[in-house]
């Protein structure tokens, strides 16, 4: 009887740890990219690495995957006053004015001139083209 009230007690918490954590107490959070990470979130992932370790690793990563981990409302956005400091009179962006906002925010040396932008329609497209990209600088 202890067997297995012991097993079912395991078997509760591998299947909480294999969701992850977030994607169980925040499902309103899937999509999000980045912002500052939830210490609650992952306070009870890294439980779950003291625990056992594997399945500690698998809700970190499906939270991350996810974007559950994430507090809301805290990924980095331009505002518009940003915005508008990097456009010229006619609204066109200046390539030396964005290299800087870009420099100060990822702590990498970019420069206007080694900068390049394309017209995209879709963040399918955008994927796309990023992964077209990534094949012709590897091969």
């Amino acid at each position: 009887m202890k067997q297995q009230a012991l097993g079912m007690c395991l078997t509760v918490i591998l299947t909480i740890q294999l969701s992850g954590c977030g994607v169980l107490l925040h499902p309103e959070r899937k999509g999000q990219r980045g912002g500052q990470v939830d210490p609650a979130i992952a306070v009870l992932n890294a439980a779950g690495l003291l625990l056992f370790v594997v399945p500690g690793l698998i809700a970190f990563g499906v939270d991350l995957y996810y974007g559950t981990i994430y507090l809301p409302g805290t990924a980095k956005t331009l505002n518009e006053e940003e915005l508008n400091r990097l456009r010229t009179v006619d609204g066109q962006i200046q390539p030396e004015q964005l290299a800087r906002l870009v420099s100060e925010q990822t702590g990498q040396i970019i420069h206007a001139e080694e900068m390049v932008s394309y017209p995209v329609g879709s963040v399918d497209e955008l994927t796309f083209m990023l992964t077209e990209v990534q094949k012709k600088t590897s091969s």
